[in-house]
């Protein structure tokens, strides 16, 4: 078990620094830094408390990681399912309502010579 642990935190902390947006390495986020600093902290384990301690602070990792990544899936669903969401045209909005409905807007012309 205790050969595992390593393997495994080197793996969640490789997952959250994923789910973070970029930046570069001569600079990173005070997240980055609390991060790295709470995984590279050694944790003194002493018997069997100590195993269920590290272990449940494991699943705390993984349940964070699952987190993440499903509000970033979140996020991009519903972009794709709502494009016109950010757009604050008025005329797009009626369109995309209009479509959403199985509605199609007439074109109009910018013509006027009739």
């Amino acid at each position: 078990m205790v050969d595992i642990v390593p393997s495994q935190a080197r793996s969640l902390y490789r997952a959250m620094l994923r789910e973070l947006p970029r930046r570069p390495l001569s600079s990173p986020s005070p997240l980055q830094v609390r991060i790295r600093t709470t995984f590279s902290r050694p944790s003194i384990a002493a018997g069997q408390d100590g195993d269920v301690t590290i272990l449940s602070r494991i699943q705390q990792a993984e349940q964070f990681v699952q987190y993440v990544q499903a509000q970033r899936m979140h996020a991009v669903l519903l972009e794709r399912y709502n494009p016109g969401i950010n757009n604050p045209d008025q005329e797009e909005k009626i369109r995309l309502t209009a479509r959403r409905v199985g509605m199609e807007l007439p074109i109009e012309s910018n013509k006027r010579e009739e």
